[in-house]
């Protein structure tokens, strides 16, 4: 266990072979671990402005009484940014190899901030400045160079060329030597303010926005559920069309030899499984409801397999890992109950308007029950019938038994020998899919918002995606770190974004940043996340401005948007 003992500024002279005297500046601290007394620097000052340095030194000075900084002449202090958040999410980052793996040059600076800038407040490039004014954000990521919103959409450029890089120096840094003999690979879509993205297509929505162009987007983890890499693709593409690109990043990008996909059903069909053979991969995917009844009349499955235990059938070098999940099966026949329900109120509110209304005519009543029960999809067991003047539903029970037949039942296929995988493995790593799953539903909505999405270009699109999937990552560390503490990470990011800096001002001099003891609520969030805020900061006085007002922004037309 170590503790903080003193943070000082430390000056070193050395002669060199020309005669000169050169001297070296740190700022430094010192600290007790394990009895003993230890230093480390934790910044290089030498190059520094003395003033810089000088309001540095006398901030520590009288970092333990602030009003007696206050009474010195020429020393002013004013309220500066927010601190906690930003320093917590860039403290996460480094702890990732985030840092390293975007570069320490302004555009990898820059991508960081738009990353973190992700997960402290959702918004476009615009509030991503704005917010850059009210965060440390220079301070913190150590950006000397000004930047507005044009420079972020360029970095989305920068973003999407480097991309390959950045994702190996992740994996690299995440898995040093030991590659993963499994990856967790699923699809999703992404709704489009506007007509004119490169990527923009119509295509199956999952979001539910009838009308708008999306994108389709593949992102692709290690067994724990960890992003690795992400792929923006057109949004007509089909799930299986966006496989083949996964395989050659795992065997050449990552360079995996020994490699299992799980993929979800419809995904790994005999052109993915012929894929993965010659890559000299496995698979573990489900079958749809349609195989299912063909293996059963063929006669390769039989209805007395599928159990709340798992069952295994083997042919031909194919296992299938079978279960019926009792709980599934039950919220499948509430629902077809609630279609039933909701269709009998419509034949019953259709049969009063008919009473009340001499002149209303029966088979324009008819066809609005059988439109609700084609659009419920409930035409196979449900029918409506006419006599006189009144509607009558029935339903057919032999059929709906029929239909019911395979409610909780699935089955898990897999080429891999029962010597590498037990059915419970098998089972357990398709489920192991809901990882992926929760990624999606994390980038998408209220969290980090990837959708909708505002870019046009492809470059802007796809250095977009990756900024979100960058900013999940910092995420997940946080939410596993703040478990315990029975908060989100918004509400703990908002918490810390209250621990402010104090602006220590030089008359005639540079200025630093003073960081306050932070209060018990924000204590408790850094310890939890294994971070510790620093005391001072060198205050680089960056420029950061915003190219269009707010105001004028707002009247642009979305689809018009860069």
């Amino acid at each position: 266990m170590s503790y903080i003992v003193d943070m000082h500024i430390a000056r070193a002279r050395w002669p060199s072979s020309n005669g000169k005297t050169y001297q070296s500046i740190y700022l430094r601290e010192s600290f007790r671990q394990d009895g003993k007394v230890k230093k480390r620097d934790i910044a290089n000052l030498t190059h520094c402005d003395p003033a810089e340095i000088a309001a540095i030194e006398l901030a520590l000075k009288h970092k333990g009484d602030l009003s007696a900084l206050a009474s010195l002449d020429g020393v002013h202090l004013q309220e500066g940014a927010s601190v906690g958040a930003v320093w917590t999410a860039a403290e996460v980052a480094r702890r990732i190899g985030l840092d390293q793996a975007l570069g320490s040059d302004f555009a990898g600076q820059l991508a960081l901030w738009q990353v973190i800038a992700r997960l402290l407040d959702q918004g476009s490039r615009l509030s991503a400045v704005r917010l850059a004014q009210v965060h440390a954000a220079c301070d913190v990521l150590g950006i000397r160079r000004g930047f507005d919103e044009n420079d972020l959409y360029e970095n989305l450029s920068w973003l999407c060329q480097h991309q390959e890089q950045i994702e190996r120096r992740l994996f690299a840094a995440r898995r040093a030597r030991r590659k993963p003999e499994l990856f967790l690979y699923d699809v999703t879509s992404s709704y489009l303010e506007g007509e004119d993205n490169a990527l923009g297509a119509y295509g199956y929505n999952r979001d539910g926005k009838k009308g708008k162009k999306q994108i389709v987007i593949g992102l692709l983890c290690d067994e724990e559920g960890v992003p690795v890499s992400t792929e923006v693709f057109r949004g007509n593409t089909q799930d299986p069309k966006t496989f083949g690109a996964q395989v050659r990043k795992a065997s050449q990008r990552f360079g995996c030899e020994r490699v299992t996909f799980v993929g979800d059903r419809g995904m790994i069909k005999s052109g993915q499984i012929e894929e993965l053979s010659k890559a000299g991969f496995h698979y573990i995917t489900a079958i749809t409801k349609p195989q299912i009844e063909t293996l059963l009349a063929d006669g390769v499955l039989q209805m007395a397999l599928f159990d709340d235990s798992l069952c295994e059938v083997e042919q031909e070098g194919v296992r299938y890992v079978l279960r019926r999940n009792p709980v599934r099966a039950e919220e499948i026949a509430a629902t077809r109950a609630g279609k039933q329900a909701s269709v009998a109120a419509l034949v019953e509110q259709r049969n009063q308007y008919l009473a009340k209304h001499a002149k209303a005519q029966v088979n324009a009543a008819e066809k609005k029950v059988l439109a609700k029960i084609a659009r419920l999809k409930a035409a196979a067991w449900l029918r409506v019938e006419s006599a006189g003047r009144s509607l009558k539903l029935v339903s057919d029970e032999e059929a709906r038994t029929e239909v019911a037949r395979l409610d909780g039942c699935y089955a898990i296929k897999t080429d891999l020998p029962e010597t590498a995988a037990s059915k419970q493995v098998v089972h357990d790593r398709y489920k192991d899919l809901t990882e992926v799953e929760m990624a999606f539903r994390t980038s998408k909505t209220v969290h980090l918002e990837m959708r909708p999405v505002y870019v046009r270009t492809e470059e802007h699109t796809r250095g977009h995606v990756l900024a979100v999937m960058l900013a999940y990552l910092i995420r997940r560390e946080l939410s596993r770190a703040w478990e315990g503490l029975n908060v989100t990470v918004e509400e703990g990011l908002a918490q810390l974004a209250t621990l402010c800096s104090m602006e220590v001002q030089v008359e005639g001099g540079a200025s630093c940043l003073r960081i306050p003891t932070p209060r018990d609520a924000s204590r408790a969030l850094l310890q939890a996340a294994s971070v510790r805020a620093p005391e001072i900061l060198p205050h680089l006085e960056t420029r950061v401005v915003m190219r269009r007002s707010l105001q004028s922004r707002r009247k642009v037309p979305t689809s018009t948007t860069t």
